[in-house]
């Protein structure tokens, strides 16, 4: 027995318990004073009567009280003994001599009463538990002449005390029984669940993600249950993603690397003379290198928004020059790849605050996976508008376009569309950062074997700042 039954038995359990061996013994006292009370009131009201009986005893007291006692109705009820001034029992109604060594506390107290009337209940020295009550018979001048004592056995009254206590404790009894055995019923119905969660966990921490829990129940532990296997199917995709980004990337840093090999081996060979071929290898090496360098700096963009330590270099910002500038890189590629790209640059915008070099890695990644999604002949249109207080890029493409079930995951870290295409999977997920530190939107819209569009908001410097924003003033 350990955990939640542990747990359940000794503070809910063991209260119980106690609450209920409270209530039996409050009960106890309560039937016992019942008892005892309702005989002690018997006693009272016999010797109440005792007033008239000695009102005229014409001084015989001893007379007087023999006579009473042989006339009591009820001596097989009760028994009643005779006592002299002098505190010796002369008189039993039992028929037997008084025994004068029983101690009578009841006697003592008597005298010593304003009303000449005490009780006691205690076991004789026969081992009885008896009520005894003794009325004391004063003269004239309020000096005691003798007494009257009443004693009746107790052993009746207890015996349907014990047996009312037994029906109560019974009762108890059957309560925590069907108290445990429901709650017993519970605690499984919670423990069970539980540790099926806590062996689940287990496995999915140890890479089996295909591990589920059977939902039992349709509450809280059922909506925890729903809860870990959603995180166990989302720990199998993330998984997968990051193997598939592994992957990616590893294939992505393998082929420029075969290409730097084959042509730096080339150029090591004896006798290699030609001039044109060296400078075609140096510049593939050096193109493939900087391809490398790319690979490296995007993995290291991502690893920094992961940890949260990506650093802009905020300036004023002319977004028409670094958007010309990325486009003016593409083209050569394009035109290389028998591909169009169509941009009319509007003769002035107004200024950004921004990241130079980041917001062209931006123009860059989006103007890339359009060319890359695009088949031969296939145009890329590029728009720049200044619209109310933002600068709005559009980037469209005419190429296979993405499908709505994987269009609202393709900026997730590592997730790719396309398995086919090369790429990491994680140049969108940066983008989208680099955007959004910029205050800025990356919003995309694709329709399968039709297209997609990129646009991309960035909102322009206030020119008129008020007097407490934070937003310093930038120099011309």
């Amino acid at each position: 027995m350990k955990g939640l039954t542990k747990r359940w038995v000794f503070n809910t359990f063991a209260v119980i318990l106690m609450i209920l061996c409270v209530l039996i013994i409050a009960f106890a006292l309560v039937v016992q004073n019942f008892y005892y009370n309702g005989i002690r009131q018997t006693l009272s009201g016999r010797s109440s009567e005792l007033v008239n009986i000695f009102s005229d005893y014409d001084d015989s007291f001893t007379d007087t009280a023999r006579e009473y006692v042989e006339n009591f109705p009820d001596k097989e009820l009760m028994e009643l003994m005779v006592i002299n001034k002098d505190g010796e029992a002369v008189i039993n109604s039992t028929g037997f001599t008084p025994d004068n060594d029983q101690q009578m506390p009841d006697y003592d107290e008597a005298l010593g009463n304003n009303d000449h009337s005490a009780d006691w209940h205690g076991k004789i020295s026969s081992g009885e538990n008896v009520m005894a009550l003794t009325r004391v018979i004063t003269d004239g001048n309020n000096k005691p002449v003798g007494a009257i004592r009443y004693l009746v056995s107790l052993e009746e009254a207890d015996r349907k005390i014990f047996i009312a206590i037994s029906l109560v404790c019974l009762v108890g009894i059957l309560i925590m029984f069907f108290i445990f055995i429901s709650s017993t019923y519970f605690l499984r119905s919670i423990v069970r669940p539980v540790r099926e969660i806590s062996d689940t966990a287990k496995k999915i921490a140890q890479g089996d993600f295909n591990a589920r829990i059977d939902k039992f129940y349709d509450d809280e532990i059922g909506d925890l249950c729903d809860t870990i296997n959603y995180m166990a199917g989302e720990l199998g995709t993330a998984d997968k993603m990051k193997n598939d980004f592994i992957s990616s990337v590893s294939h992505e840093l393998r082929t420029p690397l075969t290409a730097i090999k084959g042509w730096a081996e080339t150029m090591q060979m004896d006798g290699f003379q030609d001039k044109k071929t060296l400078e075609k290898g140096m510049g593939i090496i050096i193109k493939e290198t900087e391809r490398l360098g790319g690979i490296v700096e995007e993995v290291l963009d991502f690893s920094r928004i992961q940890q949260d330590r990506m650093i802009l270099i905020m300036d004023k910002v002319d977004i028409l020059a670094e958007l010309d500038e990325s486009i003016y890189m593409q083209k050569e590629r394009a035109a290389k790849e028998n591909k169009h790209i169509v941009y009319e640059a509007p003769e002035m915008l107004p200024p950004i605050i921004g990241d130079t070099n980041r917001l062209r890695q931006v123009f860059i990644n989006i103007i890339d996976n359009a060319l890359k999604y695009s088949s031969s002949d296939g145009v890329v249109n590029i728009t720049v508008e200044h619209v109310a207080d933002n600068i709005i890029i559009t980037i469209a493409d005419n190429g296979c376009g993405i499908s709505a079930e994987d269009l609202p995951k393709v900026k997730q870290k590592f997730y790719k569309a396309n398995q086919t295409v090369r790429g990491s999977g994680i140049g969108l997920a940066v983008a989208d950062e680099i955007v959004r530190l910029h205050n800025g939107e990356l919003e995309i819209d694709s329709t399968e074997n039709v297209g997609t569009t990129v646009t991309i908001t960035i909102p322009i410097i206030d020119e008129k700042p008020p007097e407490d924003s934070d937003v310093p003033e930038m120099e011309s």
